[in-house]
């Protein structure tokens, strides 16, 4: 929690020096840094302790003794002056998707805009049009994205939410008298956004359980404690809801504490039919509790196996269940690969030998590096002469390691006019290939789809990377034809992409299951530029699971030679 904590403190840094329009070099080094801390993997108050921290690329001597100052103090000076130094209402609109610190210093500087409100009143007036590159196009996105901001404000990622509510139900199960602890809520079901963590400990002895919740390490606020619920505030202003049931209770309660509501409402209904009444308690025949110890005995008297949480929100899985028509979801353990991962030959922080061994690490099989490509200059993306020597050091990789093997690949650019970033002959020789957008996002429907299309129709491009564009809470999908990409994927068996990272998981559940209906392939890939971002392979799956994904769907469920077979008959 407390790396998280500092990596937001120098983001938030990042932004406001930005708004304030100061150096460019030091705006992207405390980016850096902000980046760096939110992916170690060891705590940061050890590295500092023990001097190790400088020895990490990119913190020096000063981000060192920021570092020990909060450690100690609980504060970083730099970052208060900076706070001082604008008004409190810019720092919100930095939540506003689509509204980065360039434009909010813009509207700041010349309208004097300094909230949320004054960011309205401009829009109302017509003012803001008469900006510096602000056309009439930027201006219906910001209100876009004031709309989203506001209809999912204080909702966090999943990925940002997941490690922190991990660490909370670990620390709990070694709570004397607890028999055992789970996450409930849409946190359970791998929702994209979570609104507050939702956990449930079962235990006879609720009081202990409640004085070792409310005394985590990382608590910063006791919102409330009762005899049998309490609620913190944790590091990043997350609301964490715990309830202690007894254990004869326990899969009612998970059941109800689950949801999603609408899917509560089915279940009762159900239970209703059957001459019997369901609630958190249990399942009940008049007086007498029939059901109610697990989730699966309560499903049984139901009538209905065990529904997995990922599909509990009330989309036909009830109905599907019971059919006997549930899909058997793909696993964890089913994933032989990782297909979409960056290097240091790009924008990643590791080598392709690091890459390779922590992939295996993971289980896997096999990792495709997908850097970027030469257009993408902000990225470093690779010319086709580095390509070339990257090609080398992939084949040297795999001589030195065994028990995985690294594919050669690329997340080559489809350009503004549709053109792909590195000819043919040159794609024709990579194991994978992924397409994406990453430019022209304001671009007509008819113009990024049509793109799209262009790329899925080159017989060498195998994937569609984060097929909406979408980044979750700062930028909302462009305007894509999904159905339309989805169909001539079908047709020309390219698979989309679930980009696993936490900030996109894009496809989500929902569009996942339509490609599939339409006959489309789908692809994982963590887009990990770190690798200790390897983990979110474990996000995809729960995506594709949100999805009703099996595993004959799922191009990383194939064995190495099965995928570049089936790549290669496109």
């Amino acid at each position: 929690m407390k790396n998280r904590e500092i990596a937001t403190i120098f983001e938030s840094l990042a932004d406001i020096l930005e708004i304030k329009g100061e150096n460019a070099f030091r705006v992207n080094a405390y980016h850096r840094v902000s980046r760096i801390i939110g992916d170690l993997p060891t705590d940061v108050a050890d590295l500092v302790e023990s001097g190790e921290i400088t020895e990490i690329a990119g913190i020096g001597a000063g981000t060192a003794g920021q570092l020990a100052e909060y450690l100690e103090t609980g504060r970083i000076t730099r970052y208060e002056e900076a706070k001082k130094s604008i008004p409190k209402g810019l720092i919100e609109l930095l939540s506003v998707p689509g509204l980065g610190p360039k434009t909010i210093g813009l509207v700041w500087n010349d309208l004097n805009v300094k909230s949320l409100a004054g960011l309205k009143r401009a829009l109302r007036g017509g003012k803001i049009l008469d900006l510096p590159g602000m056309g009439k196009k930027k201006v219906e996105n910001i209100q876009k994205g004031i709309s989203a901001y506001e209809s999912r404000s204080g909702r966090l990622t999943l990925g940002a939410i997941l490690p922190t509510a991990e660490e909370i139900v670990e620390y709990l199960k070694e709570t004397t008298g607890v028999s055992d602890v789970s996450l409930a809520g849409s946190t359970r079901r791998y929702r994209e956004t979570i609104g507050d963590i939702d956990v449930l400990a079962f235990s006879r002895k609720p009081a202990a359980v409640i004085e070792a919740f409310t005394g985590m390490p990382g608590v910063k606020e006791v919102l409330a404690a009762g005899t049998t619920k309490a609620s913190v505030r944790v590091s990043g202003a997350m609301q964490v809801d715990l309830r202690v049931v007894p254990p004869d209770s326990a899969g009612a309660a998970l059941m109800y504490f689950t949801g999603s509501k609408d899917h509560n409402v089915r279940l009762r209904g159900l239970a209703q039919e059957k001459g019997l009444k369901l609630n958190e308690y249990g399942l009940f025949k008049g007086d007498r509790r029939v059901a109610g110890k697990t989730e699966e005995a309560v499903f049984r008297r139901l009538g209905l196996p065990f529904i997995p949480p990922e599909l509990r929100e009330d989309r036909g899985e009830v109905e599907a269940a019971l059919e006997g028509e549930l899909p058997d979801l793909v696993e964890r353990e089913d994933i032989r690969g990782d297909l979409h991962v960056h290097s240091n030959w790009s924008d990643g922080y590791a080598t392709i030998e690091e890459v390779a061994r922590a992939a295996k690490a993971q289980g896997h099989q096999y990792v495709s590096i997908n850097d970027h490509t030469r257009s993408l200059g902000i990225a470093h993306g690779l010319s086709i002469e580095r390509i070339e020597k990257q090609l080398k050091e992939i084949a040297k990789v795999n001589k030195k390691i065994k028990g995985i093997t690294v594919l050669s690949g690329t997340e080559v650019d489809i350009l503004s006019d549709g053109r792909l970033d590195f000819p043919d002959k040159l794609l024709a020789r990579l194991d994978v290939v992924v397409a994406s957008v990453h430019s022209g996002f304001a671009q007509s429907s008819d113009r990024i789809t049509g793109r799209i299309v262009s790329a899925m129709e080159n017989p060498h491009v195998d994937i569609i990377g984060h097929p909406t564009g979408r980044l979750l809470g700062t930028r909302e999908p462009y305007a894509v034809d999904l159905e339309r990409v989805m169909e001539v994927a079908a047709e020309t068996g390219t698979a989309l992409e679930i980009n696993a990272y936490y900030e996109r998981l894009d496809l989500n559940g929902v569009n996942v299951r339509r490609a599939v209906e339409l006959g489309a392939t789908i692809a994982i890939g963590t887009d990990s530029h770190h690798i200790d971002q390897l983990w979110m392979m474990d996000l995809g799956v729960h995506t594709a699971r949100r999805g009703w994904l099996t595993k004959k769907s799922l191009l990383n469920t194939l064995t190495k030679s099965a995928l570049l077979k089936r790549l290669g008959r496109k």
